[in-house]
């Protein structure tokens, strides 16, 4: 087998770990997505990552059932994100300071957890089963890449059809749009803001959970203190440069997957960088994506603003 950039070794690597490190992503950058169409700036989605990581892996340790882990951790991004309800949507305060101070709780407290239940031994989840498509997996190296997953990485998948049906489609969809954009609107046909801005903060609260519990239960295979290292704010990113096409947060994900997984696929392929420049790549593209799609990138009129009925 060749070895460098070229080689088999390197591009299976490659491949795997954009999929392992892309997942979260995808689930979080969906779930803002929800969130921004509705007119809600979720930055507290970083702590709902961190705090559904380690409820997640507790879990799956604790009764060995990852799916249990999978409920668990989006509980967890849940009862984050009525915190975040409360706060920004029916008392209107601000978003920022909001997510802000949820993102920094939930890195005290899980730290906290961390050290009083885990860390003396630091334990490891066994390795995860995969579902192997018939066929499409036996392709050479996309095929064990792709195609031999856990499947939560197919829901995931099937989940960005899902809602880019329910955006184009349905009465839900409108909802949503109408709540970024014109509240007043949405409002005046008798439809709550406030209670369509909610369950979108709740059903992102979930999906990040989830995604912190795919990134320790099957990512990684254990919890540490701080794991997400930026994630959430990455799949903020993501969900504003998609432009409400949830396509293109599956195909975002996967590229700031990749970056972060070049470490290792480098060290497979015996290619020699330095450890700190690769680390340094997935921050280095978000500014160059902002820098090249920013401008393009379609916002929500109202995202950020508290709506008050009757006010204009």
């Amino acid at each position: 087998m060749s070895q460098g950039l070229l080689s088999d070794a390197f591009l299976i690597s490659l491949i795997a770990g954009a999929v392992a490190a892309g997942v979260p992503l995808l689930l979080a950058g969906l779930g803002e997505q929800v969130s921004e169409k509705a007119g809600v700036l979720n930055i507290g989605i970083e702590g709902m990552m961190l705090f559904g990581a380690y409820a997640g892996f507790a879990t799956a340790f604790g009764t060995n059932s990852l799916w249990l882990g999978f409920l668990a951790g989006a509980a967890a991004g849940l009862v984050m994100a009525m915190l975040m309800a409360l706060f920004c949507v029916r008392l209107g305060l601000n978003q920022i300071v909001i997510g802000i101070a949820l993102t920094l709780g939930a890195d005290g407290i899980t730290a906290l957890l961390h050290h009083v239940q885990f860390s003396r031994t630091y334990p490891r989840l066994p390795r995860v089963e995969t579902l192997d498509i018939p066929g499409l997996s036996e392709i050479p190296i996309v095929g064990p890449s792709l195609f031999a997953r856990h499947p939560m990485v197919y829901i995931a998948v099937f989940l960005v059809l899902v809602l880019a049906y329910l955006f184009r489609n349905t009465h839900v969809g409108l909802n949503l749009q109408a709540a970024g954009d014109k509240p007043d609107a949405l409002d005046a046909a008798g439809i709550s803001v406030t209670a369509t801005r909610t369950w979108s903060v709740l059903f992102t609260g979930a999906m990040a959970g989830m995604g912190g519990a795919y990134m320790a239960m099957i990512g990684a295979g254990i919890f540490v203190p701080f794991m997400t290292g930026g994630a959430g704010f990455i799949a903020i990113v993501l969900a504003m440069l998609a432009r409400g096409r949830p396509i293109w947060v599956l195909i975002g994900a996967f590229l700031f997957g990749a970056s972060l997984s070049l470490t290792t696929a480098l060290q497979v392929g015996g290619v020699n960088v330095p450890t700190d420049v690769v680390q340094m790549l997935p921050f280095l593209m978000v500014m160059i994506v902002l820098v090249l799609f920013a401008r393009r990138a379609s916002l929500p009129a109202a995202l950020g603003l508290p709506y008050v009925r009757g006010q204009r």
